[in-house]
């Protein structure tokens, strides 16, 4: 039997920052070893050769690939291949995945892989499928053999564990996990990043910091690898001094951040107060600073708070405290989310399902602001972020002593991202979705 895995591509182009896809990897690694497995990655230049022989096809989707997934799956299909699909955008948005596909995984594959295999095999593929609670992490590993001779990133991907204590309205990874936050046993995570023989990691987790407790276990384990690495936290880890000396002692040298807003009211009403729980963020900067760990920060707009002065406020503050990245994005509500659906109860969404839409493109506003217009938040996010990275401005933020020259491996850092960040701006920018054909008639579910 072979199993040809797909992490498509947004557009009809691939990108320069492409990762290794870690889900994809988990799945080569729960397939049974007498399957032949096949990655193709579009985002790395990968040819999907359709008419290669297969017996099932199986893609990880996202909302902005989930287009270009769809289109990918129709060719498949239209052969006699079955197609399963899975991750964030199927989960949630399971009925409109299975007029695409044959069959859906509904959260997590680890436990109820294998028997998708085992159906395929005897030829009962189920429409659905989904495990009652969400399975332990315990035992996780990845398959790399499958990201060979492929062009990634050089930067070792690790995950130590899935879900956010926090339920900001825009965010789906609350809406994917719930509550549930699972993590994995501190050894195996060290194991893991053992064999890697990289000196640059960056741990996946959508907040590192879900259990302070259990971060402060890893950041120890982490001491004696002699490695550099960076993560996504939230920024009341500020507030744990010792969690803070540990991480720069364990090698953190960048974190990224939800700053989000500087408006206090639109922090509210996205369901992120507690931002404004450390205190002001000047002073949460300062510590990580004094540490030596830069700072990749994000800032979303469109909120009711905001206003077209607000995209000068928040680059002004990024220069001014020279985070190593910045990004600006127009607040894109995505399904399954509270923020969606209020946004389509106001009736304010500009496109019901953007991501399907053949007018949409990358960085287009999608909904109706209130404090401006919809062709202002575009373009005020797009000024912003080329603001931010031109020549003087990446220069400029460079030379600081206290975070992006704290280190070679920190100056380092700083100059490729940097680099990448500015080139895939341009590149992505009124980008379309999907190949440019036009999706099939949908199929009843």
């Amino acid at each position: 039997m072979k199993l040809t895995l797909i992490q498509p591509r947004m557009g009809c182009e691939g990108a320069t920052d492409a990762m290794q896809p870690l889900a994809l990897g988990i799945l080569a690694a729960q397939t049974p070893p007498d399957v032949e497995v096949t990655l193709v990655d579009e985002r790395v230049g990968d040819q999907l050769l359709f008419d290669d022989p297969t017996d099932l096809v199986a893609l990880t989707v996202e909302t902005f690939t989930a287009k270009r997934a769809y289109q990918i799956a129709s060719r498949f299909r239209a052969r006699g291949v079955p197609v399963v699909m899975g991750g964030f955008h199927p989960s949630l948005m399971t009925g409109e995945a299975l007029r695409f596909a044959d069959s859906v995984v509904i959260g997590d594959a680890e436990g109820i892989w294998a028997g998708v295999i085992e159906d395929v095999r005897r030829g009962v593929l189920q429409r659905l499928y989904r495990q009652q609670s969400p399975p332990p992490l315990e035992g996780m590993w990845v398959d790399r053999t499958i990201f060979a001779e492929k062009s990634y990133a050089p930067i070792g991907l690790v995950q130590y564990g899935r879900g956010c204590r926090y339920a900001c309205d825009f965010c789906s990874i609350r809406a994917f996990y719930h509550s549930h936050i699972r993590l994995r046993p501190v050894p195996e995570v060290v194991a893991e990043i053992a064999s890697l023989e990289r000196k640059l990691v960056f741990f996946v987790d959508d907040n590192l910091l879900s259990d302070p407790k259990a971060a402060e276990k890893l950041f120890r384990a982490l001491i004696p690898l002699n490695i550099r690495w960076a993560c996504q936290v939230s920024i009341d880890i500020t507030s744990y001094p010792k969690l803070l000396d540990l991480m720069a002692e364990s090698g953190c040298i960048l974190a990224l951040m939800g700053f989000e807003s500087l408006d206090e009211h639109n922090l509210r009403q996205m369901k992120k107060g507690w931002n404004l729980k450390i205190g002001d963020y000047e002073a949460a900067i300062k510590r990580l600073y004094e540490r030596g760990i830069m700072i990749y920060g994000t800032f979303v707009f469109g909120y009711d708070h905001d206003t077209s002065d607000a995209f000068s406020g928040s680059l002004e503050f990024a220069k001014r405290h020279k985070f190593c990245l910045a990004n600006f994005n127009p607040l894109t509500p995505t399904p399954g989310t509270d923020l969606y659906r209020r946004l389509a109860a106001e009736k304010r969404l500009i496109f019901d399902s953007w991501w399907l839409d053949d007018r949409f493109r990358y960085g287009q506003a999608t909904f109706h602001p209130r404090g401006m217009t919809a062709e202002e938040l575009e373009q005020g996010c797009y000024w912003a972020r080329c603001e931010f990275n031109r020549a003087t401005s990446i220069l400029g933020r460079f030379l600081d002593l206290k975070s992006n020259l704290s280190s070679l491996a920190s100056a380092y850092t700083y100059i490729v991202a940097n680099l990448i960040s500015k080139r895939e701006i341009a590149r992505k920018q009124g980008l379309r979705l999907g190949d440019g054909s036009r999706l099939g008639r949908l199929e009843e579910v």
